[in-house]
């Protein structure tokens, strides 16, 4: 089992990376929780909990801990403060108390959601995410980030809320859907833009691999990008500097989705096309040579056809990038390569070169 160690002093946690983990939930939870919680609550839904939930029921069972079942909606249009207080109105109906724990078992919205339940529920009890889709077992299972949509934009109410523990079970990826994979391979490509050009090679040489589930191929990519991440998220927990680099292709990835009512584009399909974008906006900038723009387009290219995005209306989505969370002194904010490995943060891009780099990546 691959242990990886989000180090932030008392609130530091374990990411524990294993084929079949999810057996062994119990056993890590009791270890990360210690003797005192004696319920836990597994938010997943519905397709999830027919795939994994009995066997984490049982693993939880087997380690002493009474298990309580939510089951939310499937995709990105569930993540409301509705959804939030559905999950909030189950804890306190059911006595759960501070010492008791709500499990994750799910992608980024199951995570998100039970996560921000956590966060504010007797303002904060223990969580353990057990992410299922790569996009979460990748990015946002760790690092503490959760939250719900609203109608102006992404994750606009949110907290962060560090997890007790991390168990990815990378078994869980054979029942993927195929568009699933892809997603979490556009996220996994950040990484390489942002910190590790070795690794962002290394995924474009084995997109097939990754798509035809190779054990080797997906272990060291799931358990690099965590590092980064928990190298990130422990110099940086709450986004001061560092970890907004973190959102390279989020800015106009998050307006694409906003503005297409989270319907049309998985999360990672919209940072691709955000990737591209970014990539433009700093070629034109003079940031970043042609040949690494090409590169990062080849890269996203590689991995899958992106859903259309050049029928949606440019000022709808520059509308939706100035609702963007990362938005400092009433001006958007955008994440640039210089070269494949390195970024740097801008929020004085004019707004023609803006347009002009989205017309172009949309094309």
């Amino acid at each position: 089992m691959k242990t990886i160690v989000v180090r932030l002093q008392e609130r530091s946690y374990e990411i524990r990376i294993a084929a079949g983990s999810i057996d062994e939930l119990g056993a890590l939870a009791r270890r990360a929780l210690g003797e005192r919680a004696r319920r836990a609550v597994v938010v997943t839904n519905s397709r999830l909990d027919g795939l994994y939930g009995a066997r984490a029921r049982r693993a939880l069972f087997a380690a002493d801990l009474a298990v309580h079942k939510f089951l939310i909606g499937d995709g990105e249009r569930f993540k409301t403060l509705r959804s939030a207080e559905s999950i909030l109105t189950f804890l306190i109906e059911r006595g759960i108390e501070r010492s008791d724990v709500i499990v994750a078992l799910g992608g980024g919205v199951v995570g998100d959601l039970a996560g921000f339940a956590s966060a504010v529920y007797l303002r904060g009890i223990r969580l353990v995410q057990v992410p299922t889709t790569l996009l979460a077992q990748i990015d946002s299972s760790v690092g503490g980030k959760t939250g719900v949509n609203h109608k102006l934009g992404k994750n606009l109410v949110g907290a962060f809320h560090q997890p007790s523990l991390v168990v990815i079970d990378p078994q869980t990826l054979s029942t993927l859907p195929p568009r699933e994979m892809r997603s979490g391979l556009y996220e996994a490509l950040k990484y390489g833009v942002i910190s590790d050009a070795r690794l962002f090679h290394r995924i474009a040489r084995e997109t097939n691999l990754l798509t035809n589930f190779d054990q080797d191929a997906l272990d060291h990519l799931i358990a690099r990008c965590c590092a980064i991440k928990a190298s990130v998220v422990s110099r940086d927990e709450l986004e001061s500097g560092l970890r907004k680099t973190l959102n390279f292709g989020h800015t106009v990835g998050h307006a694409l989705e906003a503005v297409t009512n989270y319907r049309r584009f998985r999360h990672g399909e919209a940072v691709g096309h955000g990737m591209r974008a970014a990539a433009r906006i700093a070629e034109r900038l003079d940031l970043l040579s042609v040949g690494d723009r090409l590169a990062i387009d080849g890269a996203v290219s590689g991995i899958g056809d992106l859903p259309a995005a050049n029928t949606l209306a440019l000022d709808a989505i520059i509308s939706a990038m100035n609702h963007d969370k990362k938005a400092e002194a009433g001006r958007t904010t955008f994440v640039l390569p210089v070269k494949i490995g390195q970024v740097v943060i801008k929020s004085d891009v004019p707004s023609r070169v803006v347009r002009s780099a989205l017309k172009d990546a949309f094309a």
